[in-house]
């Protein structure tokens, strides 16, 4: 065909496609990578904390030393060698033998995403239902949605997803004879918000679904970068059946190398290695090489501790700026871990709708309405502190800061909004109802 355009391919779309849309994260990479900018707006992690010159001379000498294995195909599940090493990172969380993690029920991914993927062909079909938090992971959002699955948000609170929501939308599912096919979940440094699922509430929400039959996909890719205390233990440490466990290497070592992995239940193990295989043929040889090498020659715990340091350092100054800088009005999460912090904007201003002004003042973040699937979220963003240096976290808060004020002074001119009245604490999410709400 010559001279087509976009409408003269519609009709040979598949159907799952109509379910595809662009992410808001990935949209905003174009602009938020300019130097001018302040991004806080990826979920980048700081990979300059890395001793870079000693993982390139690895690097080398995989390639002069191992180049006819390394840059060869490999098999479908991934090589016994990084599997063994992805046990030991999960003991580390208690993802342990004593609860039935083994190499051979490890299934390497590229990526965390290639694992939802690949949980997403297994389970879902079109119409099935995923519960998810609200908010949830964007990225989970566009693989259910692919699949023509529908998420329902299940509300949280400070202490993470409320076990009665979560009884409630599953009887209400029920009722409306709905197939649920699982729950998808992050515990622990929630992305977006930060909030951890409390300890009760594990247990809780282990109950319920194991009442219900309910399939969990724990997604855990920051449980292991928390700062004041050690996180609560994963879900998949303390019940063996009916829990996928997704983790990567993205967070915690490089994400360029695109390193991810899934713990199984042994009877579902070989449906996910013939699935990769069918969409990859295998992961990457290289990477996996890459991963082992350095689990086994160089110091990670210690580099986890340097991640953890550095981006403490990072959370205390957002937390910091936010508090001196913004206005009374605005309410934030306090994460205790993680790469990320929830924010309320001001009743009446749409992060979305202030997200030109904000680009025009060169700052950058994520509008809240793209971790939902049901429009949810218009008052809400997401701010990273990972990546920007403390410096420019503070002056990014500063510029975003500007931007609200702006906006708050419109609504007031407009009488949209009162300038009188009692100011709320300046306390990181007093009088908040819950990260999760919009």
């Amino acid at each position: 065909m010559t001279g087509t355009t976009l409408d003269d391919y519609t009709d040979r779309y598949a159907r799952r496609v109509r379910g595809m849309t662009a992410s808001e994260i990935r949209a905003l990479f174009a602009v938020a990578s300019r130097p001018e900018v302040v991004s806080l707006a990826g979920g980048a992690p700081f990979v300059g904390a890395l001793p870079l010159d000693a993982v390139g001379e690895m690097i080398g000498r995989l390639v002069s030393d191992h180049g006819p294995t390394t840059l060869q195909y490999g098999i479908g599940q991934g090589t016994p060698e990084l599997r063994e090493g992805i046990c030991e990172v999960m003991a580390l969380s208690g993802v342990d033998a004593g609860c039935g993690a083994s190499p051979d029920d490890v299934v390497v991914t590229v990526g965390g995403q290639q694992a939802l993927d690949l949980v997403a062909r297994l389970f879902l079909d079109p119409g099935d239902v995923v519960f998810a938090e609200g908010p949830t992971y964007v990225g989970a959002l566009g693989v259910f949605q692919a699949a023509q699955a529908q998420v329902r948000h299940v509300s949280m609170d400070d202490d993470g997803l409320v076990p009665a929501a979560l009884e409630e939308a599953i009887a209400a599912a029920a009722r409306a004879g709905q197939r649920v096919k699982f729950l998808y979940t992050i515990p622990t440094y929630q992305n977006p918000t930060g909030v951890t699922l409390s300890e009760a509430r594990r247990e809780q929400v282990l109950d319920i679904c194991e009442r219900a039959g309910l399939l969990i996909v724990e997604d855990d890719p920051y449980g292991q970068l928390g700062f004041e205390t050690e996180a609560p233990r994963p879900l998949r440490a303390r019940r063996r059946d009916g829990i996928l466990y997704l983790s990567t290497f993205s967070k915690t070592f490089a994400p360029g190398l695109r390193v991810g992995w899934i713990l199984a239940p042994h009877a579902v193990r070989d449906k996910l290695v013939i699935a990769s295989e069918a969409q990859i043929l295998c992961p990457s040889a290289f990477a996996q090489a890459a991963v082992s090498t350095y689990l086994r020659t160089m110091p990670w715990q210690e580099q986890l501790k340097t991640y953890r340091e550095v981006y403490q350092e990072r959370r205390d100054a957002l937390l910091e700026a936010l508090l001196e800088l913004m206005p009374p009005e605005m309410t934030w999460t306090r994460p205790g871990g993680g790469l990320f912090v929830w924010a309320t904007l001001p009743a009446g201003i749409d992060a979305k709708a202030m997200m030109p002004r904000a680009i025009a003042a060169k700052v950058a973040y994520v509008p809240g309405v793209g971790f939902y699937a049901d429009g949810s979220g218009a008052g809400n963003l997401r701010l990273n502190f990972s990546f920007p240096t403390p410096e420019r976290i503070r002056e990014g808060v500063r510029r975003l800061g500007g931007v609200i004020e702006q906006d708050l002074a419109t609504r007031r001119i407009f009488g949209a909004v009162s300038a009188s009245g009692p100011a709320r604490q300046r306390r990181p999410g007093a009088d908040a109802p819950g990260p999760g709400l919009a």
